[in-house]
């Protein structure tokens, strides 16, 4: 962060306010890492970017497809578990300086890197969310379920919040099964009715197929279902909610079977953070960013050369 915003100030030529708001911090943060950014030798007579940061591709990117942050990281040599896991872990200190008090977030816990962004967030007494809010019902096995919520809770206890559960199927296997869950349970209609109020979603972006996923056809779509979503022209997934690769929405049935944050509700959300890597990611990526989904992208610096070469 004391890299991006000396390069935003000396090299792009915005002010303090500008970068303020571009960033989504206050005023005095930015002093302060100015400051700092004197302090460490980074700003001399130009901005001395330390190694295996990427402030001007980062800089690319955000005017390209118009995002007000994009964040990335070196995955060079990594497995995907292990980007996933790198990818959590700067989310976790991009998270830290974000203006957070009172407010209401949104999270999808079954993204693996979202479960390592948790890992990686330390207590602060500082910081005192109001709530955390899943945004989607439980998919696959019970092991995977009991991570989800356990991260759920963690971010919750991390952050000073009340967790809000959204303790149903993330799919069903009708629409009218779906009604008797949502209209019949108070505490899935408290957290269904929390969507209206975020102020930021943690969002997950994933392939529009199956094999990309640890689950079961239980609570999730099975290889027909997504292969009906593809004939459609579906590219990516945000919550289960399909995209194109131009990153418009792609209606089916299938919408009535999700028990989770639409894709207009989510438009509605002031600050939205998406974090996606890995070669297998590229596509969905890309659709994203063009749909003008999220705000804020966490991601390696292969998918960012990938996102301005197509």
């Amino acid at each position: 962060m004391i890299s991006k915003v000396a390069h935003l100030y000396h090299n792009v030529g915005l002010d303090q306010v500008e970068i303020a708001t571009r960033l989504n911090i206050s005023q005095a943060r930015v002093s302060r890492l100015l400051k700092s950014a004197k302090d460490t030798g980074i700003i001399k007579s130009v901005v001395i970017t330390p190694k295996g940061l990427f402030s001007d591709l980062e800089h690319a990117v955000e005017t390209r497809f118009g995002l007000r942050q994009v964040h990335i990281v070196d995955g060079s040599g990594e497995s995907e578990p292990e980007l996933m896991r790198t990818l959590g872990e700067a989310l976790a200190s991009v998270f830290v300086m974000l203006p957070v008090e009172g407010k209401s977030i949104g999270f999808t816990a079954w993204s693996r890197s979202f479960r390592s962004f948790v890992g990686a967030l330390q207590f602060s007494k500082n910081i005192k969310v109001e709530k955390i809010v899943e945004l989607l019902g439980g998919i696959g096995q019970p092991s995977l379920q009991h991570l989800i919520t356990s991260a759920t809770e963690n971010f919750s206890n991390l952050t000073n919040s009340k967790a809000i559960f959204l303790r149903v199927p993330g799919v069903v296997k009708s629409k009218e099964m779906r009604e008797v869950l949502t209209e019949n349970y108070s505490q899935t209609n408290k957290a269904l009715e929390e969507f209206a109020n975020l102020d930021i979603a943690m969002v997950g972006i994933g392939t529009a197929e199956a094999k990309a996923y640890n689950a079961t056809d239980f609570n999730f779509f099975t290889d027909e279902q997504f292969d009906v979503a593809r004939s459609k022209g579906a590219i990516a997934e945000i919550n289960l909610r399909f995209i194109d690769q131009q990153g418009k929405p792609v209606k089916t049935q299938l919408d009535n079977l999700v028990i989770g944050i639409s894709l207009d509700q989510l438009r509605e959300v002031p600050l939205k953070i998406g974090v996606s890597g890995g070669a297998s990611k590229h596509k969905a990526t890309l659709a994203v960013v063009r749909g003008q989904w999220i705000d804020v992208l966490i991601t390696d610096h292969e998918t960012a050369q990938y996102l301005l070469e197509n």
